[in-house]
């Protein structure tokens, strides 16, 4: 549930495990799928009853036909904007059910990335039943921020420079002081950067707090208050000093991750995101550029070490 920080918030009942609406504002809805680990993100919609736009869509066919199913049952028409806050497949798979009715939106980055990636889900779990995806990348590019309309309700896009991933948005409704933060933030879970920066995370966060919001719609996790910027950003200057000083020693990403003391970060969900994170910060302090791509294959055997020796699991 919300955060009592997280406003007029009411949540629709749903079975335990199982996807649930929560209106987090007049005309504004979250779509939290639990327990958002692996392959279960949030969406959302922002609609006045005539005009919709879509934040993000799921990871598989079946979970996409659930959220267009609740975006309906609210009362909203289908989309004519799908905003897409990253590239990741968990939040862009489910575009193609929207379109082309719905034009894909996002940073110019976030297209290239999509583009670039293509079935990317299917390449790490190729025993997931993820249905007849059709790969949709945003056709409506911006660079810095762009503002859209859902009626008289603005929804402006942010770009926050490279954070999560190289081509973050951040959607940002001032009058309604909501904000959906992408995979920036995770609440309950690991957060994790390897494909894009820590520095640049921990800036995005001053991005964040500087909005002022109310309610915060995670990538991952429940609804929660601004509070939890405080949380993220905690777990990764514990990241950063983790790997300045393992760095400084001349230990492995993994020897750094399996000797850390996760403290109060202990209880997070993907713990084996530790070793990922840790490749980011050293490819960072060997002076390498927000975002450089790395060797993706080391990073993932790393954390199926971290995982006991056992694939990383999707979840949808």
């Amino acid at each position: 549930m919300a955060s009592a920080s997280a406003g007029d918030a009411s949540r629709s009942e749903a079975p335990s495990g199982e996807p649930y609406t929560e209106k987090v504002a007049e005309g504004v809805h979250a779509f939290v799928q639990p327990d958002g680990g692996w392959c279960l993100n949030n969406a959302g919609w922002i609609s006045d009853g005539r005009t919709t736009v879509l934040v993000d869509t799921a990871a598989t066919v079946r979970r996409t036909e659930s959220l267009r199913e609740a975006l309906l049952a609210s009362g909203a028409p289908l989309p004519s904007s799908v905003i897409s806050t990253h590239h990741h497949g968990d939040h862009t798979y489910g575009n193609s059910l929207f379109t082309p009715e719905a034009t894909v939106t996002g940073h110019a980055e976030c297209r290239r990335e999509t583009l670039e990636a293509g079935r990317q889900l299917h390449l790490v779990w190729p025993d997931v039943d993820f249905g007849e995806v059709e790969i949709s990348a945003p056709t409506r590019t911006y660079h810095d921020e762009l503002t859209l309309y859902a009626g008289e309700i603005e929804v402006r896009l942010l770009h926050p420079g490279v954070a999560h991933t190289t081509g973050d948005t951040v959607v940002w409704l001032p009058e309604q002081r909501v904000v959906f933060t992408g995979d920036i933030v995770f609440h309950g879970g690991t957060p994790f950067v390897p494909n894009g920066s820590l520095s640049g995370s921990l800036e995005a966060l001053d991005l964040l707090r500087g909005l002022g919001a109310r309610t915060v719609v995670p990538g991952h996790g429940p609804i929660a208050g601004p509070e939890v910027f405080d949380v993220v950003e905690r777990y990764l200057r514990h990241v950063e000093e983790l790997a300045r000083q393992a760095h400084a020693g001349g230990r492995t990403p993994l020897e750094a991750a399996r000797e850390a003391d996760l403290g109060e970060f202990a209880e997070l969900a993907e713990s084996e995101r530790l070793v990922a994170n840790v490749h980011r910060a050293y490819a960072e302090l060997d002076g390498r550029p927000p975002g450089d791509p790395l060797d993706i294959l080391s990073v993932w055997a790393d954390m199926e070490q971290m995982n006991g020796g056992r694939p990383v699991a999707c979840h949808a």
